[in-house]
Parts: structure tokens; C-alpha cells; sequence
């Protein structure tokens, strides 16, 4: 596990919130001079802390998207079966999400499609194409309450000196 403090940990804060900011802001963001909040960044990218930075698009502003969870059992369950459908859905755009879970259901999808519709014709393309679906349960999601791309980093992780 990568060590971080608490400078660490407000930069990544800092980041989540305003992905463009200049590295001149960040560093007063932060309270750091320019040069050392940069070996820091750099330090957090080379690490991998930080894999990547995107544009948060509100679909919403373009389309009215249907957005589907579903919870998928499969067959059978040895390791070649899971593998089976784990590399199916990484070729599915629609799948934004899939999660392996414990217990009674084997993953939980975050389906994003156009409508019902479409969902159903993505399902039944699911179904005939042998990757191991045993059953699947569909929750249409009619409103969203919640949704972030923050994490709760001051949550989660602790810097060395609270310890």
C-alpha cells in the first residue's frame, strides 16, 4: 500500500473536485510552493495513485438514458466460467459497471442504454451467447438520489501520523 500524508491526501482532494486546476492553484490550494506540490503530483501519478483524468459528462443534458442494475447468476461456477464472463462484458459499452460479488448473486451490472428496449435486445444478445447466465434479476432505476466521482479519501485512508 502507497503511504501517503496529509499534503498527499489534500492534493487528491483537491483533484477530485477541480481536475483542471493549474498547478500554480493547486499548489496554493494545498499551501505548498509550486516545485515541491509538482514532485508531489508527479510522485502520485507515478505511483498510479492517480491513474487517469476524464471530463464528467451529464448524459442528462444530452439524453434521457435508461440506467439498469442487474444482479446475474451464473451456471456453474469454476474459475473458467467466470473468466468466460468477466471478458464478455469488458467488449459491452452498455456495461459502464460490473461488479464480482459474495454471496447468493455472482455480479451486479450498471447497464446505461437508450431505453427498455434496447436493455431487453442486450440481455437477449447476453443469453444467446453462451457466456454462462444461469438467471438475472432487472431493476430499472427510476430516479437518482446520489451519484459522485469523489471519493471519500479522508475516510478511507488514514495518513501515518493519526495512526
Amino acid at each position: 500500500m502507497v503511504r501517503l500524508d496529509e499534503l498527499d491526501l489534500k492534493i487528491l482532494k483537491t483533484l477530485q473536485r477541480e481536475g483542471r486546476i493549474t498547478k500554480v492553484k493547486l499548489a496554493e490550494a494545498v499551501n505548498l510552493s509550486p516545485s515541491p506540490c509538482w514532485e508531489r503530483l508527479k510522485r502520485l501519478e507515478d505511483l498510479g495513485v492517480i491513474s487517469g483524468y476524464h471530463a464528467h459528462i451529464n448524459l442528462e443534458k444530452l439524453v434521457k438514458p435508461t440506467l439498469v442494475l442487474t444482479e446475474v447468476t451464473l451456471r456453474h461456477h469454476q474459475h473458467d466460467d467466470f473468466q468466460i464472463f468477466e471478458r464478455a462484458v469488458q467488449d459491452i459499452p452498455e456495461i459502464v459497471e460490473c461488479y464480482a460479488l459474495g454471496g447468493g448473486v455472482d455480479y451486479m451490472l450498471k447497464v446505461l442504454c437508450h431505453d427498455v428496449d434496447a436493455y431487453q435486445r442486450l440481455i437477449d444478445r447476453l443469453l444467446v451467447s453462451n457466456i454462462g447466465i444461469d438467471r438475472y434479476f432487472t431493476y430499472i432505476v427510476t430516479k437518482k438520489v446520489k451519484t459522485t466521482a469523489i471519493t471519500p479519501i479522508e475516510n478511507l485512508v488514514e495518513p501515518p501520523e493519526r495512526k
